[in-house]
């Protein structure tokens, strides 16, 4: 029988996490079992404290066992942390510590939203892929600036290691790892019982870009702000590059540097986020708002606006607007 340690770290985390990875394995080891099938594996909430707890105490958990207790497991669950990252990796070093000599030794490791800076700070995500919540990506950046962000995606999965996005998004990871370790009739019997949408890829669509800021380059800030301010323009990297004295090449490299996006990418998503704001909040047409964000080519705004949301136009006013009628061009 493997092993699965789903971790309850120190401080405030969430809790629906640590619950909805735990019932969802549950329910995958009573439905192997009904299947004439041995349960595959023997589930412990482990951490360094014998009660934690949540919401002010409205809540307490009590892990089954200590980290300490288990030598060996198979696969580790890093549940969401609170908001203040700094204070939740200063104190859950232990557990950091325990997860990196885990994966060293053969195990797998998967953090829920963001789980993943405990599993940054072990120092495992150093050159390699991660996802976390999309509030959280700018203070993720600053803080390790070694690991591969990929912010749009919901799950990424490498070397043993696997992340997913924000928030109840870590359900469809649960659904992915049961498929990973179970089967694929397993991982659908539990998406239909949960009711859990099978094979999300992107959390795209529920990202808010506001823009890379916590950088210290204010000739960079400045283009932001120029580009911010003037959405119905379409403004050429030579424009912003002049506007500001800076070198064609250089002036790249400082934004790239500053914000993880080039400037062409940074005025796509400033554009392509008011546009998603008009699409939920008024009634207007595609071409009118279009226009609205400097995009003249039908064509061109719709390739961009599902490259940054995965959805098109149409289908992202008709999920986040009902009241609005379906435009016609």
């Amino acid at each position: 029988m493997k092993h699965l340690t789903i971790l309850v770290p120190e401080g405030e985390n969430n809790l629906s996490s640590i619950v909805g990875a735990y019932k969802i394995f549950t329910r995958a080891n009573a439905y192997w079992k009904e299947r004439g099938k041995k349960e595959l594996f023997k589930i412990d909430l482990a951490g360094i404290s014998k009660a934690v707890d949540f919401y002010d105490g409205l809540f307490i958990v009590k892990p089954h066992t200590n980290i300490a207790a288990i030598s060996k497991t198979n696969l580790i669950i890093i549940p969401s942390l609170n908001h203040n990252y700094i204070k939740a990796v200063k104190g859950n070093q232990l557990l950091i510590d325990w997860i990196e000599k885990q994966y060293k030794s053969g195990a797998e490791i998967a953090s829920i939203c963001t789980g993943a800076f405990m599993l940054a700070a072990s120092g495992l995500l150093d050159g390699r892929s991660c996802s976390t919540h999309w509030a959280a990506a700018d203070t993720f950046r600053n803080m390790f600036p070694k690991v591969m962000l990929q912010v749009d995606k919901l799950i990424t999965d490498e070397n043993g290691i696997y992340t997913n996005g924000g928030a109840y998004s870590f359900l469809n990871l649960m659904i992915y790892l049961v498929e990973k370790y179970y089967d694929r009739q397993t991982a659908i019997f539990c998406s239909k019982v949960f009711q859990i949408e099978m094979d999300r890829q992107s959390q795209s669509a529920f990202t808010i870009f506001t823009g890379q800021k916590l950088h210290s380059d204010e000739v960079v800030k400045k283009a932001q702000a120029y580009i911010e301010s003037k959405l119905d323009e379409k403004i050429s990297v030579e424009h912003l590059s002049s506007e500001f004295a800076v070198g064609r090449r250089n002036f790249d490299r400082r934004f790239i540097k500053a914000t993880g996006n080039t400037p062409a990418e940074y005025s796509q998503r400033v554009k392509m986020e008011a546009a998603k704001k008009a699409f939920e909040t008024s009634r207007k047409t595609i071409n009118e708002v279009m226009y609205e964000v400097g995009y003249s080519d039908v064509k061109a705004f719709r390739e961009v606006f599902r490259k940054i949301t995965g959805l098109s136009p149409l289908e992202y006013r008709s999920r986040y607007n009902k009241e609005a009628t379906a435009g016609v061009i």
